[in-house]
């Protein structure tokens, strides 16, 4: 069942500027791995970011390096949600996630969507995933 959708857009150049204006940002946004990123991806990942507040509502008091982005061999992204995400998550039965994130035109667009599985079904997207990221 779907529990909450959420979609992020970020200017990258307007991103890049604000980035700029206020270093402390960067660390206060992305883990220590993210922050040497370049610009595009960064913004993808802030988008990315939102668009799970919005799948959970909005709740306040995320922290934002409790919600970070991996990727495969292949490039596909993956959501790892830890502490105050992972809480708000599991409050709404959240147990499954889906992140698609795209730059064209100098625009990055992330879109969430949060899910609650059954067991059964939980195990087959594990399985499913795992030989993706294997």
């Amino acid at each position: 069942m779907i529990m909450g959708t959420g979609v992020d857009v970020v200017d990258i150049a307007r991103f890049e500027g604000i980035l700029e204006r206020t270093p402390r940002l960067r660390r206060r946004l992305f883990t220590a791995e993210e922050q040497e990123l370049p610009v595009y991806s960064l913004a993808g990942r802030f988008a990315a970011r939102e668009a799970v507040a919005k799948a959970l509502h909005a709740p306040p008091g995320m922290i934002w390096h409790h919600c970070r982005i991996e990727k495969n061999r292949y490039g596909a992204p993956r959501l790892v949600v830890t502490g105050t995400v992972r809480e708000t998550a599991e409050k709404l039965g959240i147990n499954r996630w889906h992140i698609s994130i795209t730059h064209d035109g100098g625009t990055a667009v992330a879109t969430a969507v949060a899910e609650r599985l059954g067991e059964e079904d939980l195990a087959a997207a594990h399985a499913l995933e795992e030989a993706a990221w294997s």
